[in-house]
């Protein structure tokens, strides 16, 4: 999907790029197309695998200067039926507990830094829901105010707060083929890219 599409692009535009994720085989898929791209197994729902992440990655790579937040599910669920909550939550925190720690964890590392950002991927639903998604567009909604305060706040800093604000893109988000109108995934990146070459801050 879209996180990949990024890596790729990103090392292919000659950045060093580490990229994570919970199923080995898929980071296996990865390496095996971009053999100079890092890889690490970690499910960013569980908070102490997100520290030993953090822990990892700069102790390894130094120089570590650019955070991308992209992790995130997208379920249909109907309200007015019940679930249990861990199945809510496994949702609320992949898509925003995740990524407010993963920022406090990477913080003192990327201040650092001589020119360092983090790249947070929210939603065109944080801000006109699809309602048969609503736990997703509220997480999206939240990790977008969450992204507006962050750039406040590191205003005096140097990390700066990039906002990625996709609609819908032709991946497997949700499932597949719930996105097959969407625009196509390549077309988006150069989007994406180009926008983030002309120094955008909020890109769409």
């Amino acid at each position: 999907g879209i996180g990949r599409a990024l890596a790729e692009r990103f090392l292919r535009n000659g950045s060093h790029v580490i990229v994570c994720g919970r199923r080995a085989d898929k980071l296996e898929e990865v390496r095996t197309n971009n053999p100079a791209i890092h890889v690490r197994a970690c499910d960013v729902a569980v908070a102490d695998e997100r520290v030993s992440l953090v822990d990892w990655a700069v102790r390894e790579f130094p120089q570590l200067d650019v955070l991308v937040n992209n992790a995130g599910i997208q379920r249909r669920l109907d309200l007015a039926k019940t679930e249990p909550w861990e199945t809510t939550h496994a949702e609320i925190a992949i898509n925003f507990e995740a990524q407010i720690h993963m920022c406090s964890l990477m913080i003192p590392h990327l201040g650092k830094q001589k020119r360092p950002a983090i790249v947070n991927v929210t939603s065109g639903l944080a801000f006109v829901p699809l309602t048969a998604a609503p736990v997703y567009c509220a997480t999206k909604a939240a990790f977008h105010s969450f992204t507006l305060s962050l750039r406040d706040q590191l205003k005096k800093t140097p990390i700066e707060v990039v906002e990625i604000i996709p609609p819908a893109v032709n991946t497997d988000l949700g499932g597949p083929g719930l996105h097959t109108f969407g625009t196509p995934l390549d077309e988006f990146i150069d989007a994406v890219v180009a926008q983030l070459q002309q120094g955008s801050t909020e890109i769409t």
